[in-house]
């Protein structure tokens, strides 16, 4: 599993040198909110802030909206305020570097698709640790001007960003709620209602769009909202809008950090739910902020992409209540998602190894890979689950293409 990359370096951080670290070629239940005072882990949390001879905690993102509460958090010195001392945050150019970075130890903390997490952890055994939801919502279905439905894209190619993306699942839910088949290196028969896939690097998909490569794309912000202000595409659903509030990238750490230094690692998240907060409080703030420091698109795309603009799309939007148009910033990692995730995955046509899943109960994964105890304390100290806009640890998932 290798989606395609850009030209150009493999990562960098904005405004300096691109380095050139080694690689690998590997890639290819939530509780309430009370948290036991007992035990190594917790006995060593909160007391303070952490050993400044320590390491710096390095972050890796992609450029995309996606990646907000992390560079959010270090802008601000919302890290730094609660102890977490943390290197500027390092930009990679697709998600197979990002995972990469990770699995060989370049990077300590990253925004990461969850379905992505899943296979790091239990495809290529990385010591990978979901630590809390990065944001939710906040990517769509955007094609071409002239498709006005989701069953125009019969005999035609559309991209995605990863084979395990929610981006690839929520999609096959709506080809096929459409009576269309997803196919993989095989070209696409219109009277046959076939719909070809393609894994292409998120910065590739506006170019590809208008050259007409592809009839659409489905990927995260503010991709979407670049093709909409460049006048080559317009969205046709949000993904938001066909499964409510689905966590699209997850903030992932390295568990012998978690386990080894709580407090450090508190701390970091400590940062990255105020940041979360004051990032849905502040959304035009936030998107100059990002604009000027992390993300190369340009600033009218990136305000479009963190602030409500469905009324350009008419008919886009089939559950007004759900708010799946917006992204937003929701940081408890919720036991039915995982479990409902899991199973769409199973039903999901990939180019890429899938042996992982066998044997893997959401049960498990929840136990192993999620670990809400730093989050949980984050979230109170900065006004509970109320300050997100939820009121409990439990949720029942909405999916409706």
């Amino acid at each position: 599993m290798t989606p395609a990359t850009a030209p150009g370096p493999r990562h960098e951080t904005p405004g300096a040198s691109p380095k050139g670290p080694s690689r690998r070629t590997a890639l290819g239940v939530g509780g309430g909110l009370a948290v036991a005072a007992t035990g190594t882990w917790a006995a060593g949390v909160g007391l303070g802030s952490t050993d400044s001879s320590s390491p710096r905690l390095r972050i890796g993102y992609l450029p995309i909206t996606d990646a907000a509460p992390l560079l959010i958090g270090h802008a601000r010195g919302l890290f730094e305020k609660h102890g977490a001392r943390v290197e500027k945050p390092t930009l990679f150019r697709s998600w197979s570097s990002l995972s990469e970075a990770f699995v060989v130890g370049e990077v300590d903390a990253i925004h990461m698709l969850m379905p992505m997490a899943l296979h790091m952890k239990y495809g290529l055994g990385a010591d990978a640790r979901i630590t809390a939801w990065n944001h939710v919502n906040g990517s769509a279905l955007t094609v071409k001007p002239e498709i006005d439905a989701v069953s125009d894209l019969a005999g035609t190619t559309v991209a995605i960003p990863a084979w395990w993306s929610v981006h690839n699942v929520v999609l096959q839910k709506l080809l096929r709620k459409e009576g269309l088949t997803p196919v993989i290196r095989k070209t696409p028969s219109p009277g046959s209602r076939e719909v070809q896939l393609v894994v292409m690097a998120p910065s590739d998909m506006i170019p590809a769009l208008s050259n007409g490569v592809i009839s659409g794309f489905v990927v995260a912000d503010p991709f979407n909202a670049g093709a909409f202000v460049q006048k080559v595409g317009k969205t046709l659903r949000y993904l938001g809008d066909v499964w409510k509030d689905h966590a699209c990238c997850v903030t992932v750490m390295r568990g012998s950090l978690v386990d080894r230094e709580p407090e450090r690692a508190q701390a970091f998240m400590d940062g990255l739910v105020e940041a979360q907060s004051w990032t849905r409080e502040h959304r035009a703030e936030s998107a100059t902020i990002l604009s000027q420091n992390f993300l190369p698109q340009p600033l009218p795309a990136i305000r479009r992409a963190l602030t409500d603009h469905a009324a350009d799309f008419p008919g886009s939007v089939h559950h007004p209540t759900w708010g799946g148009q917006l992204i937003d910033f929701a940081p408890y990692p919720y036991a039915s998602f995982t479990a409902e995730l899991l199973t769409a995955m199973r039903d999901t046509v990939v180019d890429a190894p899938d042996d992982f899943l066998s044997g893997l109960d959401p049960q498990r994964a929840q136990r192993e890979l999620i670990d809400t105890r730093l989050v949980t304390r984050a979230i109170e100290k900065s006004g509970g689950m109320s300050a997100f806009g939820a009121s409990s640890t439990h949720r029942t998932e909405e999916i409706a293409p």
